[in-house]
């Protein structure tokens, strides 16, 4: 029995001491590991080519987190072999490569927020360790501070890197930059240990965490100009804007009416030709600067895809000079599920004030006939009530209904089947749509006096803290006003059309091409019940928005501003439709 009780114990003591983890008792650790020595040796220069791994020692168990995200390596050494600790915690960090290091090159292992405590997970924060494979360690850095253009959402994660590429005749931007690193939670960055000479810098938000920019997938920032370090630079600050997508073609889907072709990236003008003997009359619509082309047909008359799955083949030319047209497919199967229908375009049943009763198809529209739509007040069986219906002329799919509505008062609209038409196909069924028209006192306005306004037209929108649109107008001048606007409060932002082509266009880092002029106004504006707001924004004021602050939730409270007034009600008032 005795010899039991001894054994036990002693497997006890053996398993206490093998545990790696927290001591029980005493004061919770709050310290970051703290680095000890390693492998290199202390000058850190010198060090010979042929070395093929980095050790750093701790002074306890440390773990790696997101290693392959956070660890950034400049300049870069592709071959890594392997990096230690994996799963179990250890006392050092290891990292084995079977290159050759360059000679004469310093190279510094940015580890971010990689490394913790394994007790208390404890992070050391940026943590650095530079060696010289020549007589001195380069010392000179590039710091700054990097931001979101356009989005004032807090990321729940930040991905940005800024990146350096040695100016030469020509320069891979498909590889990891020469130098790399990662931005903080703040914004800040510092690119350290870098050698004499000129660079390209890039900042952009790494989203698959591969160091390497994906144009049109990830947001990006430049100079145009090369940075030339001779000595240290401070405050080299870059915005991030989205990317411009290199046109690639995607894929085909049957949908309602025909086909849908679709583009990565947003093609100016696209050319589509059927290649099917059975296709002879079409339509093909497509916006440009649209990364979708629907393909229209009749596919009952034209007897495709009726009774098996048929392979539809289609030729192709999305913004090439040349005539070539390139070939795409798909296996397509007629729905009869996918008639043409439509819906009204105001949720809630509320119409505002002042603004246009709209419905919305799923084909688009090619003619309405209002000859047989009856309006009327709701529960007024005898009179009907004079209106004007016209299809939209910014969005074919959508058709507006104007009338001298009545605040308060609620309305029915009828909408016989085979009035509504597309190229091929007409309203399946009869609709009645039941609205009220809702009471202007429930509404503000908003006007905006621009000072250094944008010389061409801009849009100046209305957001919320999501980033969504909820209202915009594209104007030009120095003043701007929105009326009829839900209470609430209001991020502002202003998109100029630098060259006026209609359409905001991103950045091309590959082709030097800064995205077009934005700005984010630097207080939130906000819309009260039956009042007049105004807004002095100076353009080049660079106070920043602080999310923190805003409070979205509707404003319930009608007390004014200083700058407001009472709104005059006899105005005739535009009420803007939010972006989808």
């Amino acid at each position: 029995m005795k010899r039991l009780l001894l054994l036990f114990v002693i497997g006890f003591l053996l398993q206490s001491c093998a545990r790696v983890g927290s001591p029980i008792g005493g004061a919770k650790d709050t310290l970051a590991p703290k680095f000890l020595s390693s492998n290199i040796d202390t000058t850190r220069i010198n060090v010979p080519r042929d070395i093929k791994e980095l050790r750093i020692d701790f002074n306890e168990y440390v773990t790696l987190k997101d290693i392959n995200k956070n660890l950034n390596i400049s300049p870069p050494i592709k071959n890594i072999k392997r990096i230690i600790p994996s799963n179990i915690a250890n006392k050092f960090v290891l990292i084995q490569w079977t290159d050759t290091l360059q000679a004469n090159t310093t190279y510094n292992f940015n580890f971010g927020n990689a490394i913790a405590d394994n007790n208390e997970n404890n992070i050391l924060r940026y943590f650095n360790f530079a060696f010289s494979t020549g007589e001195k360690l380069d010392d000179l850095y590039i710091s700054g501070e990097i931001k979101d253009a356009l989005s004032i959402k807090k990321a729940s994660e930040n991905k940005f890197v800024v990146g350096l590429y040695q100016v030469k005749d020509t320069i891979n931007y498909k590889q990891k930059p020469y130098y790399i690193t990662k931005v903080d939670e703040d914004g800040y960055y510092e690119l350290n240990y870098l050698a004499p000479g000129k660079y390209k810098i890039i900042a952009f938000e790494d989203e698959n965490g591969n160091s390497m920019y994906d144009p049109g997938k990830e947001k990006v920032g430049f100079q145009k100009d090369p940075v030339e370090v001779e000595k240290s630079v401070s405050g080299l600050n870059l915005k991030l804007f989205p990317s411009k997508k290199p046109v690639k073609y995607l894929e085909m889907k049957e949908t309602a009416g025909g086909v849908v072709m679709t583009f990565e990236g947003r093609p100016n003008n696209v050319k589509v030709q059927p290649l099917n003997e059975k296709i002879k009359d079409y339509k093909v619509t497509h916006v440009p600067k649209s990364d979708t082309v629907r393909i229209w047909f009749d596919a009952v008359k034209s007897d495709v895809g009726q009774t098996a799955t048929e392979n539809l083949k289609f030729g192709y030319n999305a913004d090439l000079k040349k005539d070539t047209l390139y070939n795409a497919s798909l296996f397509y199967k007629y729905n009869t599920k996918n008639v043409m229908d439509i819906n009204s375009d105001n949720g809630g049943g509320m119409l505002a004030p002042k603004s246009d009763f709209k419905i919305s198809s799923n084909y688009y529209i090619d003619k309405i006939n209002t000859d047989k739509w009856v309006f009327k007040v709701e529960g007024d069986s005898i009179n009907t009530i004079p209106f004007t219906a016209k299809i939209s002329e910014t969005n074919p799919y959508q058709i507006m209904l104007n009338a001298d509505f009545v605040s308060g008062e609620k309305y029915q609209l009828t909408v016989p089947k085979e009035t509504v038409s597309s190229f091929y196909a007409k309203n399946y069924q009869s609709k009645r749509f039941d609205f009220e028209v809702d009471k202007i006192e429930n509404f503000g306005s908003l006007k905006f006096v621009l000072q250094n306004a944008p010389a061409s037209s801009y849009w100046i929108q209305l957001l919320d803290t999501s980033d969504k649109v909820l209202y915009q107008k594209y104007t030009k001048g120095s003043e701007v006003k929105f009326d009829i606007l839900k209470p609430g409060e209001y991020i502002v932002r202003i998109l100029v059309d630098n060259n006026e082509n209609k359409f905001w266009d991103e950045a091309d880092f590959q082709n030097d091409i800064f995205a077009e002029d934005s700005y984010i106004y630097y207080k939130s504006a906000i819309a009260r019940p039956l009042w007049d707001s105004n807004e002095n924004w100076d353009l080049k004021d660079t106070r920043v928005l602080d999310v923190s602050k805003l409070n979205i939730p509707k404003t319930e409270t009608n007390t004014p501003p200083k700058d407001a007034k009472k709104m005059d009600l006899k105005t005739d008032n535009e009420i803007l439709s939010p972006t989808r």
